[in-house]
Protein backbone atom coordinates (compact mmCIF):
# COMPACT_ATOMS: atom_id res chain seq x y z
CA UNK A 1 0.00 0.00 0.00
CA UNK A 2 1.33 3.34 -0.88
CA UNK A 3 2.57 5.72 2.13
CA UNK A 4 0.42 8.58 0.88
CA UNK A 5 -2.96 6.57 1.14
CA UNK A 6 -1.96 5.65 4.05
CA UNK A 7 -1.37 8.67 5.45
CA UNK A 8 -4.50 10.53 3.78
CA UNK A 9 -7.10 7.23 5.36
CA UNK A 10 -5.76 7.28 8.53
CA UNK A 11 -6.47 11.15 8.71
CA UNK A 12 -10.08 10.68 7.47
CA UNK A 13 -10.49 8.36 10.05
CA UNK A 14 -9.04 10.20 13.37
CA UNK A 15 -11.23 12.91 12.02
CA UNK A 16 -14.07 11.06 12.74
CA UNK A 17 -12.90 10.18 15.62
CA UNK A 18 -11.96 13.58 16.83
CA UNK A 19 -15.23 15.00 16.01
CA UNK A 20 -16.93 12.23 17.98
CA UNK A 21 -15.37 13.25 21.03
CA UNK A 22 -15.84 16.85 20.43
CA UNK A 23 -19.72 16.20 20.18
CA UNK A 24 -19.34 13.76 23.36
CA UNK A 25 -17.51 15.98 25.39
CA UNK A 26 -20.08 19.33 24.67
CA UNK A 27 -22.69 16.55 25.88
CA UNK A 28 -21.49 15.65 28.71
CA UNK A 29 -20.83 19.26 29.63
CA UNK A 30 -24.74 19.80 29.15
CA UNK A 31 -25.09 17.49 31.81
CA UNK A 32 -22.61 17.51 34.45
CA UNK A 33 -18.84 18.41 35.24
CA UNK A 34 -17.11 16.25 33.03
CA UNK A 35 -13.98 14.52 34.12
CA UNK A 36 -10.41 15.37 33.02
CA UNK A 37 -10.43 12.27 30.80
CA UNK A 38 -13.43 13.32 28.99
CA UNK A 39 -12.03 16.90 28.86
CA UNK A 40 -8.70 15.55 27.21
CA UNK A 41 -10.00 13.13 25.44
CA UNK A 42 -9.96 15.16 21.80
CA UNK A 43 -6.33 16.11 22.35
CA UNK A 44 -4.92 12.93 21.12
CA UNK A 45 -6.61 13.03 17.96
CA UNK A 46 -5.94 16.38 17.26
CA UNK A 47 -2.32 15.67 17.70
CA UNK A 48 -2.10 13.07 14.97
CA UNK A 49 -4.38 14.96 12.73
CA UNK A 50 -1.98 18.07 13.29
CA UNK A 51 1.07 15.38 11.98
CA UNK A 52 -0.86 14.25 9.15
CA UNK A 53 -2.34 16.72 8.10
CA UNK A 54 1.35 18.75 8.06
CA UNK A 55 2.88 15.98 6.02
CA UNK A 56 -0.09 16.33 3.37
CA UNK A 57 0.68 20.10 3.40
CA UNK A 58 4.09 19.44 2.61
CA UNK A 59 3.96 16.62 0.17
CA UNK A 60 3.41 18.65 -2.89
CA UNK A 61 6.88 20.78 -2.18
CA UNK A 62 8.60 18.09 -1.78
CA UNK A 63 7.08 15.90 -4.59
CA UNK A 64 8.06 19.21 -6.52
CA UNK A 65 11.70 19.90 -5.33
CA UNK A 66 12.46 16.39 -6.31
CA UNK A 67 11.50 16.42 -9.91
CA UNK A 68 12.86 19.51 -10.18
CA UNK A 69 16.33 18.06 -9.09
CA UNK A 70 15.73 15.47 -11.60
CA UNK A 71 15.21 17.42 -14.21
CA UNK A 72 11.72 16.08 -14.79
CA UNK A 73 9.49 18.75 -15.36
CA UNK A 74 6.52 19.25 -12.50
Amino acid sequence: MNWNILVRQTHRWVSIAFTLTVIINFAVRVRWTPPPWVTYSPLLPLFILLFSGLYMFVLPYVVRSRAKSRGAPA
